[in-house]
């Protein structure tokens, strides 16, 4: 998709936004989820809260041909989600991003992918199942708040949110058989705040995390690179590999901001020393300051690492405008961040890429980021 066609999917995004409140008389469940939700999702937020497996090789059949570069995730499930009235974590954010994709000159040339639940024993590479249990129980039972910290749930949360991981997996098959090159994963809620042992900010279930131990278990992967550009510094991730030598996080946040951690001096412990390494910038920080840390700091250490597997932490709070964020970076920044991405996916991984959203909460500039993001994977 050429500036031309861009512009013209970003101009529609804000009437397809909008235009989601119509009478319901008529209207099947899908639609009536779509126009209830999307209504939720319009409103302004000002405030700031912020197994084993017997596939032990990296490469498919030397033969074998990727059919298509891109991969596209979503599923209606992730709206059922709710975090509660005015909350900016809604699920009128999918509802925006889906839409302008759709619309995209490229979305009838890229392959989508179904969501699936993961099972217990998978999400239990990262997560405690003491946690798991209580996260299932507590969601079940109609909690609002999940008691490890302020994830905000329904009953619906806990399913959601095994849909969620098993959708990133299946985009992570995709890859490794050779299905496309890259996907990027429309999926809610988020994941880069929960730890092992406790969902907090929003999250969960920690997608990304469990995108590369599942890697590492099913297809033999030994050294995967996560990088995350959201606004708020993902201290669960960073958490579960800070002393892994086998995952290099590296993460650009504003700082400081909630939750508190990524300040330069965190590196990592132990055999994982030396591969964490966060870029916090203050508030106003944008696409000058974002992009030298990914090319002049991020890109070199990915050439020395040599990742099998490359994995984004999506957050488009990091964008001008965000409601919660205090970042200036604009869809072209995006755009450059997703050029060096691809870059460090071809040094040793042959292009194997996996984006998953995380943050964003101004809804016509989250699809506008996202189609950014995914013009530039659809053409590499």
């Amino acid at each position: 998709m050429g500036k031309s066609a861009g512009l013209k999917g970003l101009k529609r995004v804000e009437t397809l936004v909008q235009a989601q409140v119509t009478h319901p008389q008529g209207r099947t469940r899908r639609d009536f989820l779509h126009e209830m939700f999307g209504t939720l999702g319009m409103v302004t937020f000002g405030f700031g809260f912020t197994t084993l497996f017997m596939m032990p090789v990296i490469e498919a059949k030397k033969n074998s041909e990727v059919k298509q570069k891109m991969a596209y995730l979503y599923d209606d499930i992730f709206l059922t989600h709710d975090a509660g009235m005015g909350h900016p974590e809604s699920p009128g954010r999918l509802i925006a991003i889906n839409n302008a994709v759709k619309e995209a000159d490229w979305y009838k040339n890229i392959t989508l992918l179904d969501s699936k639940p993961v099972d217990i024993d998978t999400l239990s590479l990262v997560h405690d199942r003491g946690y798991i249990e209580t996260a299932k129980r507590e969601c079940e039972a109609g909690y609002w708040c999940l008691s490890t910290g302020d994830t905000n749930v329904c009953k619906e949360s806990y399913r959601v949110a095994l849909h969620a991981v098993g959708g990133v997996l299946a985009a992570v098959d995709a890859v490794f058989t050779k299905k496309i090159k890259h996907a990027f994963c429309a999926v809610r809620p988020p994941g880069h705040h929960a730890s092992g042992n406790r969902g907090m900010g929003f999250c969960i279930f920690n997608n990304i995390a469990l995108a590369a131990c599942y890697a590492q278990k099913k297809y033999n992967v030994q050294r995967v690179l996560i990088a995350d550009w959201d606004v708020h510094h993902g201290n669960g991730t960073q958490n579960i590999f800070y002393s892994d030598d086998t995952v290099f996080f590296m993460s650009t946040h504003q700082y400081p901001f909630y939750p508190g951690t990524g300040a330069f001096h965190e590196t990592g412990a132990g055999k994982g020393k030396g591969f964490t390494m966060n870029r916090p910038f203050g508030a106003c920080a944008g696409n000058n300051e974002i992009i030298a840390a990914f090319k002049d700091e991020f890109l070199p250490a990915a050439k020395a690492f040599k990742p099998d597997f490359t994995l984004i932490s999506a957050g488009f709070d990091s964008r001008i405008h965000d409601p919660i964020g205090g970042f200036r970076m604009d869809d072209e920044g995006f755009r450059e961040l997703t050029k060096i991405m691809l870059e460090i996916s071809h040094i040793a991984g042959d292009g194997r890429l996996v984006s998953i959203l995380e943050g964003g909460y101004n809804l016509a500039g989250l699809a506008a980021a996202v189609l950014a993001h995914m013009d530039e994977m659809q053409k590499n």
